[in-house]
């Protein structure tokens, strides 16, 4: 296994490292062919390619390096605010060399506080959120994800938070972050997350009155009506005809 290249010296031998997404970790999903379309929709010519989705599991200590030292400071910090670690941190993954915490919604906002402010932690900068749909992640299918950096001990981790379709609902962490302004109008934007607490949680790259999120799995790959060019842009099958 290669250096990690976040360690800034520290030595990580992964030593607990889950096993490969295709003999481990949750399966969710099991797609078929190239967009995951049906009933003849995909034009792709691979219409017979099977693809398992697997999120990586939670990965045992030890994590190796310098991540059970921010595993460990982490969990101390939010037992002296006397919020039990396992109530906060729904799993932690290691995966690809890299260390993620699932955080439980509610939360978020502590364990952001808590990160950034704890001198042996100093996660000063959230780099951004980024969001996810998973169809098959049955009640969790949004996800936000946000890539956190030390400046002072030259480290990067991610916080992940879950949500259903139908209670989209994360607290905002403008207040903790505030470069994460225009990152949470994005992810509003196109996936739907509402992130409650935003001072201003509008529309930053479609129009304020289009229907839907753009960067959802279920939707539409074509067939939306453009209406500021008064044009229809056919279904993908409806495009082309192949025989």
């Amino acid at each position: 296994m290669t250096e990690n290249p976040n360690a800034k010296g520290d030595e990580h031998n992964g030593s607990a490292v889950p096993a490969p997404r295709d003999t481990g970790g949750e399966v969710i999903r099991v797609r078929k062919g190239m967009f995951g379309a049906n009933n003849g929709g995909d034009t792709s010519g691979y219409g017979g390619l099977i693809r398992t989705v697997t999120l990586p599991g939670a990965a045992s200590r030890p994590y190796g390096g310098w991540f059970d030292e921010v595993a460990d400071e982490l969990e101390g910090a939010l037992e002296e605010q006397d919020l039990l670690p396992a109530n906060a941190i729904e799993k932690t993954v290691v995966d690809r060399d890299e260390l993620t915490f699932h955080i439980a919604r509610e939360h978020l906002v502590q364990v952001a506080r808590t990160l950034r402010d704890d001198p042996a932690l100093r996660f000063e900068l959230c780099t951004g959120v980024s969001g996810v749909h998973f169809l098959g992640d049955k009640g969790r299918e949004l996800h936000a994800v946000y890539h956190l950096r030390s400046l002072t001990h030259g480290r990067i981790i991610r916080l992940e938070v879950s949500a259903p379709d139908s209670d989209p609902h994360i607290p905002s962490l403008v207040a903790v972050y505030p470069t994460n302004d225009w990152h949470e109008r994005e992810a509003y934007d196109f996936f739907g997350l509402i992130f409650d607490g935003h001072p201003a949680l509008t529309r930053i790259m479609m129009p304020d009155d289009w229907q839907g999120f753009p960067q959802r799995k279920d939707y539409p790959l074509g067939g939306i009506a453009v209406e500021y060019k008064g044009a229809q842009i056919p279904a993908p099958d409806q495009r082309r005809s192949y025989s």
